[in-house]
């Protein structure tokens, strides 16, 4: 990706636009204005939002917004209250949250599966009215193979797992920038 020259300070700028829009989303006390970002053209981009190591919620998009850093307060204020899976975060959550960006390549459509390479790829697969979206690091982290990566897209999307394989579903990879908090030594 061409943002794999993000420096140092353009990464903690992110997370701490990232963090500020988390607690302003939960109504914790509003930190001051965090520190600026040389805005480059938008990307998708997922926010993922950690609780003691385990996923506490996931937002994103592949729409490219006007600028990275208001897609990333949107991201990260709609993952720490709307995603379905879990409760809005709490402000005595807020401590123990980490928080992990991924800046997206665009999506793009494979006709052959066999592409899909575990731990560059992300994989977004569209069947009907079902969708299901896996970040490249899911794969990695859970050391699936091709198959499990390509059969737990589909069991999110509430697929069967095996619906990529009749050739009926839409199969699209993308690349991420990932960086978080963690990694960067600020948590």
């Amino acid at each position: 990706m061409a943002d794999k020259d993000l420096s140092v300070e353009q990464r903690h700028a992110l997370l701490a636009i990232a963090r500020r829009a988390v607690e302003e989303a939960v109504g914790a006390a509003a930190q001051p204005e965090t520190p600026g970002v040389d805005d480059f053209p938008g990307h998708g981009a997922f926010v993922t939002l950690h609780l003691r190591g385990q996923l506490r919620g996931c937002i994103g998009t592949f729409a490219s917004g006007p600028s990275i850093t208001k897609t990333l307060r949107e991201m990260a204020s709609a993952a720490a209250l709307r995603d379905p899976r879990f409760p809005a975060v709490s402000g005595a959550e807020l401590e123990q949250i980490d928080i992990e960006i991924s800046l997206l390549t665009p999506l793009r459509q494979i006709e052959d599966p066999a592409s899909v390479e575990v731990g560059r790829h992300g994989i977004c697969i569209e069947k009907g009215f079902n969708r299901g979206v896996l970040l490249p690091q899911v794969a990695v982290e859970n050391r699936w193979n091709r198959d499990t990566f390509l059969n737990q897209t589909c069991v999110k999307a509430g697929l069967p797992p095996d619906a990529w394989r009749d050739g009926a579903a839409r199969i699209e990879v993308f690349e991420a920038r990932v960086f978080g908090e963690k990694q960067e030594g600020l948590r």
